[in-house]
C-alpha cells in the first residue's frame, strides 16, 4: 500500500520506540529527501539511525518543483516536498504539523498523523492500548491538545462517550 511520511510522525513514533509500526501497517514508507535529512541528522536524533537503514523507507523526489517552491511560502521544505510528493502518488500523507495539514486538506490530500497510525495499530492489533502511547508521546515532549488525547481515546474505545 504504501504511505508518504514528513518528518513529525517519524520523529514521534522514534521516541517512543514504535518506528516498526509504520512497516507492519503500511508496508513501504515513502519519504522526500528533505525528511530524509531531517529525520537523520544529527545522528543522534531519536530513530535516526534506525531510519538511515531502513529497508521499508525509500527516499523519493517529487517531480514537480515547482509546486514545492510555491508551497514553501507557507510550509517548510520537508512538508512541501511530502505534500507534493503524496499527490504525485496517490497515497495518504503522515503529517502532524497543523499549517501542513491544512494544506494538504485544502489540495485534496488524505492525511494521517501519529495518532491515526496508533489508532490504526489498535484497530489491527498492533498495540494493545493507545493510551499509554499517548502518554509516552507526551512525556517525549509531543504536544498533543487534551481534546486530540480524549478522542483518540475514545476513537480507540478506551473511554466512554459522554
Amino acid at each position: 500500500m504504501g504511505v508518504v511520511a514528513n518528518a513529525g510522525p517519524l520523529i514521534a513514533l522514534a521516541r517512543i520506540d514504535q518506528l516498526t509500526l509504520l512497516p507492519n501497517l503500511y508496508g513501504q514508507i515513502i519519504i522526500p529527501p528533505a525528511v530524509f535529512r531531517e529525520v537523520t541528522t544529527p545522528a543522534d536524533l531519536p530513530g535516526a539511525r534506525v531510519l538511515a537503514q531502513a529497508g521499508w523507507l525509500q527516499v523519493v523526489e517529487a517531480q514537480d518543483q515547482v509546486a514545492v517552491q510555491r508551497l514553501l511560502f507557507w510550509l517548510n521544505e520537508g512538508e512541501s516536498e511530502a505534500i507534493v510528493l503524496a499527490q504525485e502518488t496517490g497515497t495518504t500523507l503522515l503529517i502532524d504539523e497543523r499549517r501542513g495539514r491544512a494544506v494538504a486538506a485544502a489540495l485534496g490530500g488524505q492525511i494521517s498523523g501519529t495518532v491515526g497510525v496508533l489508532l490504526a495499530a489498535k484497530a489491527l492489533g498492533q498495540v494493545q492500548a493507545v493510551t499509554p502511547l499517548l502518554d509516552a508521546l507526551i512525556a517525549s515532549g509531543v504536544r498533543l491538545s487534551p481534546r486530540l488525547y480524549e478522542e483518540a481515546q475514545r476513537q480507540a474505545g478506551e473511554i466512554s462517550n459522554p
